[in-house]
């Protein structure tokens, strides 16, 4: 009975050992399926070298600059299988990644983007050099053409000025003749006083004279 129980519990434990083994190798199985496609960085300040061993101790593929952009295929604890973006794998040492981007290519890409902002803005002042010149010449005619019209109020103020003048002198004089009447008529007068000063003359000539007109 005794030898039947430590059958049957050796049995059992064999099974759990190897579940416990399958999950394990599961585990395992696995991780470079959960570790796959995620990006990292080479850390600051380091020169890491891309080997072909898996633990690093073959000859160096490439050596990698800090902020080296890489895509992790598998790692573990210590080395890290990864690609580069041109398409070359190897194995690095997973200590120096990391999964934010470091300082140093933050910097770069702020200044790559700070030149590309003013390269950008060059070519806005340049594209706009020539509407800006127009501009201001239109600006500047626009100016001449203020003065210009300044000059015209004021002289139509001054006409507005001789027209109120001439009309209040209408006003004055509305009740009288015109000169060129009054000269009209002082003419006539004069010529009919000749006249009738001649008829007069005659009439009394011929009166002394029996009627015969003696000039």
């Amino acid at each position: 009975m005794i030898n039947n129980a430590f059958y049957v519990r050796s049995i059992l434990g064999e099974r759990l050992v190897r579940t416990i083994m399958r999950l394990v190798c599961g585990v395992f199985g696995l991780l470079p399926l959960l570790v796959a496609a995620e990006t990292v960085y080479v850390t600051d300040n380091l020169r890491l070298g891309l080997h072909e061993a898996a633990d690093t101790s073959g000859p160096t593929i490439q050596t990698l600059d800090s902020g080296q952009e890489l895509e992790i295929l598998s790692r573990n604890r210590n080395y890290a299988n990864v690609r580069l973006p041109d398409g070359t794998e190897g194995y690095v040492k997973a200590a120096y990644l990391v999964a934010d981007k470091p300082a140093k290519l933050i910097v770069t890409e702020t200044q790559a983007e700070s030149d590309r902002l003013r390269i950008e803005l060059e070519d806005l002042r340049q594209q706009f050099a020539g509407p800006a010149a127009i501009i201001a010449a239109l600006e500047d005619e626009s100016a001449g053409l203020r003065v210009q019209a300044d000059e015209n109020e004021a002289r139509v103020a001054e006409l507005s000025t001789t027209v109120a003048n001439l009309r209040q002198q209408q006003a004055q004089f509305e009740g009288s003749l015109p000169l060129s009447w009054v000269g009209g008529a002082l003419g006539v007068c004069l010529i009919g006083g000749f006249l009738v000063g001649l008829w007069w003359v005659d009439r009394r000539s011929r009166q002394r004279h029996g009627g015969i007109r003696i000039y």
